[in-house]
């Protein structure tokens, strides 16, 4: 893949995706005018801003899900970060990064159903960042649901926490840390909303 490709795999994806609501539709539009003045915008090296692609991994009962402890936002968030020019769209960025900080190479993405365009992706946010760039610049995330492989046993799947992360752990999906990101609740719920029901 090329960073064109993957540029217009991420238009492609942003086009055809369904929002659940007026605010997310606001955003998705703005990435899209974002992508057709940036051709590198999917790439860190766009210092003014770049898409990034993030996982919100669920256990096989969607009961828990996997959050790190980032060094850099000081804070429990999603797994995710930065595409690569290697990546053939935004959701293989996010699955990727999500097997990469997870030690979990089995991860899959979750779609509702596999026909609809989008991969699994539920939910766009925009923040401000000095990433590793080295610079202030804005990220423009996009969310994928990604689900981990039932165990024989039934436990949570082990994971293995990499040098990207303070800590890594599996949390409740109703008993979040305290010092989780301000919209790591949104994006659960966002997750849920039109994914297969947790388990009882």
């Amino acid at each position: 893949m090329t960073a064109e490709s993957l540029h217009a795999s991420a238009v492609e994806a942003l086009t055809r995706w369904e929002t659940p609501d007026p605010a997310q539709d606001s955003l998705r539009h703005a990435y899209l005018a974002f992508l057709a003045a940036s051709p590198d915008g999917c790439l860190r090296a766009c210092a003014p801003g770049h898409l990034t692609g993030s996982a919100i991994v669920f256990d096989a009962t969607r009961r828990h899900v996997l959050l790190t402890l980032h060094p850099r936002v000081g804070k429990w968030i999603q797994l995710g970060g930065h595409c690569e020019p290697s990546d053939d769209s935004l959701a293989g960025a996010a699955l990727r990064e999500a097997r990469e900080e997870s030690g979990m190479p089995e991860l899959v993405l979750d779609t509702a159903d596999p026909t609809l365009a989008g991969d699994g992706m539920v939910h766009l946010h925009t923040h401000p960042i000095t990433c590793s760039l080295g610079v202030p610049t804005r990220h423009l995330d996009v969310r994928y649901r990604v689900v981990a492989a039932p165990t024989p046993d039934g436990e949570l799947p082990r994971v293995v926490c990499s040098d990207e992360s303070v800590d890594l752990r599996w949390w409740p999906v109703d008993a979040l840390p305290d010092d989780a990101g301000d919209d790591i609740a949104t994006l659960i719920d966002a997750a849920l909303r039109d994914g297969p029901t947790p388990a009882p």
